[in-house]
């Protein structure tokens, strides 16, 4: 199937189908004629020598310097040069690929300027599997994303490397190969490749779409927890939930009684306390928190996705071009800050429980850190301590990145959101996240080998998967391989994707 693009109703899982999964992308004819009308209008304006930021002056600092006209052609080349800028390594493939279709999107709407045969080469780079190298590090989220996005830019002049059928070349021989035609620059047409902040909001797009996927596998641990655990299931009904109204609490709860569902604990067969510590009750407040962030920051994402965020914009109906700062990145930084700290806070409410599990002054009557030979045996009593670790660097990374702006360009460019230092330590977060909840999915697994009763019928399913890769501890073994293979499982979502086969979908 070929998704059409035609600069509106792009939405996260777009992103995610083209960048992982090689989805075929088409520009619709609309937007075709758009982006053919827009550049009409520009070329009229170029030859009446018209003033227009970018296309016939500097930027930045430079942006009183007036172009002559056998200037404005190589200034692009130039001014991709000069911000191809970035260090280090590569970034993800699928970080530039989302980047890509999110450009495309943005050209979409017939606002930018360019030729039609810069938008069509980013069609094809998709299509075709010709992927830049780009370093990761280097964007300060305003112009956008112009080191990134520059170094997709030069392939436009075949120049830059890429990669193509997976191995790295010079960018000339990779189009070369899949046969797409190099466009070069022409006026406006750099600018047009470069502006905006695609690449960080691409990037959040992917992040926010795993992180949802997290979320509803820290409800499944929750459950299996819980039900170890023998908790009092009444802070979990419905009604205690719509009474306040909170959405995400709404979904959470719904999503751990699922889970329990069909066990000796929800059918009210198990002694329970009166109340149970917060990490146990007060669990559909916490994940629901954060499914009410996550859910701001894709409306946030998703409205970046479908905008323009150039400078200058044109519009062609009007004859009009206006200059302003629709780059500045601060809009998708704050809500990506808080999408980011809100796993680290989801990440400590799993730690909590698995500290319960493993204590015996708190578990209910399960064996000292989960081990039938304590005193030989230390069991599961240094899982908790990478969990911490893992959760300490959580933590540090959690620090908004969008209040820690740098002045640059001569203080032209006093304020930037820096967007893309989001973008990485959310990833870095996430990595942490996976790690954390697979160990408390481990350690529940292990509790509930321990516990005699009837589990419910998704808990039942999300300890079958992991029993498929994870012994259960009866005497100490180094426990590395398990909580590694733990963190992958969590990844895969391989447990969601079965517990969901057998409960249906949570949310």
């Amino acid at each position: 199937m070929t998704l059409l693009i035609n600069g509106s109703n792009l939405k996260i899982e777009d992103i995610v189908n083209v960048a992982r999964n090689n989805e075929k992308v088409g520009l619709d004819p609309n937007a075709v004629e758009k982006i053919n009308k827009c550049r009409e209008m520009l070329e009229r304006k170029i030859i009446a020598r018209e003033i227009m930021y970018g296309v016939n002056t500097g930027i930045g600092e430079f942006s009183e310097v007036v172009l002559n006209d056998d200037q404005v052609q190589d200034f692009q080349k130039y001014l991709v040069y000069n911000h191809a800028a970035g260090i280090g390594d590569p970034m993800p493939l699928e970080y530039v690929r989302a980047a890509m279709l999110s450009r495309i999107n943005v050209h979409s709407h017939g606002n930018s300027g360019n030729r039609i045969e810069i938008t069509q080469t980013l069609v094809d780079m998709l299509n075709k599997g010709v992927t830049p190298f780009v370093c990761q590090k280097g964007s300060v989220g305003a112009s956008g994303d112009l080191a990134p996005m520059s170094q997709i830019a030069l392939l436009m002049m075949g120049e830059g490397k890429a990669y193509y059928k997976e191995e790295l070349m010079t960018g000339k021989e990779a189009m070369d190969k899949a046969g797409i035609p190099i466009p070069g620059l022409k006026a406006r047409d750099g600018l047009a490749t470069i502006n905006g902040c695609n690449v960080f909001t691409a990037m959040s797009a992917l992040f926010l779409y795993d992180a949802n996927n997290w979320l509803k596998q820290s409800e499944i641990a929750a459950s299996m927890s819980l039900e170890a655990l023998k908790a009092n299931m009444g802070p979990y009904k419905s009604r205690i939930h719509e009474a306040r109204g909170f959405k995400g609490a709404i979904r959470s709860a719904a999503s751990i009684r699922k889970c329990v569902a069909g066990g000796d604990l929800a059918e009210g067969k198990l002694k329970s306390k009166v109340q149970d510590a917060y990490s146990m009750r007060s669990t559909p407040q916490v994940i629901g928190a954060a499914h009410d962030a996550l859910a701001w920051a894709r409306s946030q994402v998703e409205i970046e996705l479908n905008g323009v965020g150039d400078n200058p914009i044109f519009f062609p109906d009007e004859d009009l071009q206006l200059s302003g700062a629709n780059f500045q990145g601060s809009p998708i930084s704050v809500p990506m800050d808080m999408a980011g700290y809100v796993i680290t806070m989801v990440s400590v409410l799993s730690e909590r429980r698995m500290n319960r599990l493993n204590n015996p002054a708190l578990s209910v009557g399960l064996p000292a850190f989960l081990t039938k030979g304590a005193g030989m045996f230390s069991g599961l009593m240094l899982s908790q301590y990478t969990a911490d670790m893992q959760i300490v660097e959580q933590r540090i990374l959690s620090m908004p990145a969008s209040i820690q702006s740098i002045p640059a360009a001569a203080d032209q460019e006093d304020f930037v959101s820096m967007g893309m230092n989001t973008a990485i330590k959310n990833f870095q977060i996430l990595d942490n996240a996976y790690g954390i909840l697979g160990i408390e999915l481990m350690a529940a697994a292990q509790a509930l080998d321990f516990r005699d009763f009837k589990f419910g019928t998704g808990v039942t399913k999300a300890k079958e998967v992991i029993r498929k890769y994870i012994e259960f501890l009866d005497i100490d073994r180094p426990l590395y391989d398990d909580h590694t293979r733990m963190k992958e499982l969590v990844k895969s979502c391989e447990i969601l994707h079965e517990v969901e086969k057998v409960i249906g979908s949570l949310g």
